[in-house]
């Protein structure tokens, strides 16, 4: 029954060069001159894409926000979960950052369901060295290692906790439950191989929830 889910980029744009009052709007660094928009399907998915865009092209990321209540509650049919903007100093740049963002979505990160109406789900994932804008983000130093844990609410708490115990990490930022979305869950740092555990310790409480969901031990 489980299965794999795609995730998808629901629209992306370019503004090659913004005017001084727009990038002051943004906040976007005075060396910056080009902005790209872009938007995907599901907020978790993104972060991790945007995170590793940081790694590979010379961006910063201004702006990301989800949408209240998830895709269906979108104005836009393109306008999916969440939507970033990334700032760079000329258009290349900000193109690179577009792609890659968009090749993670699209290609490195699923997020899986274990029933056919899709409402049993979790997206689990490590990396092995955080990149720019996790380092910002969280306060972490560059080369660490994090785990990217989340699920419906209830499933959420209950195998963070397992993640937790099944590993040497420790909470970096938590998702307390119910988020924008409707989730829960958190981000892990440690090891590489510490945060390889939690994933796998959390997926696996995260399944044994949507199968026994009256049971309790």
């Amino acid at each position: 029954m489980k299965r794999r889910v795609q995730s998808k980029v629901t629209m992306q744009k370019v503004v090659p060069h913004v005017t001084d009052r727009y990038r002051k709007l943004w906040e976007i660094p005075e060396t910056h001159r080009s902005v790209g928009f872009i938007a995907c399907d599901n907020e978790d998915v993104m972060w991790l894409a945007l995170d590793d865009a940081t790694k590979k092209a010379k961006i910063e990321i201004v702006h990301a926000e989800t949408v209240y209540g998830g895709v269906d509650y979108s104005w836009s049919r393109y306008g999916g979960e969440i939507t970033a903007v990334l700032s760079g100093e000329n258009v290349s740049d900000v193109q690179n950052g577009l792609r890659y963002t968009k090749e993670y979505i699209e290609n490195k990160a699923a997020i899986y369901m274990l029933d056919e109406e899709g409402t049993l789900g979790y997206y689990a994932d490590w990396i092995p060295r955080a990149g720019r804008y996790y380092q910002k983000k969280l306060g972490i130093a560059e080369g660490t290692s994090l785990a990217y844990l989340v699920s419906t609410p209830v499933e959420s708490t209950y195998a963070l906790d397992k993640a937790l115990k099944a590993s040497q990490t420790k909470i970096a930022e938590m998702f307390y439950p119910p988020t924008r979305v409707n989730t829960g869950g958190g981000v892990l740092v440690g090891t590489e191989s510490a945060c390889r555990a939690a994933v796998q310790a959390f997926a696996e409480a995260v399944e044994y929830c949507a199968f026994h969901p009256m049971e309790v031990e």
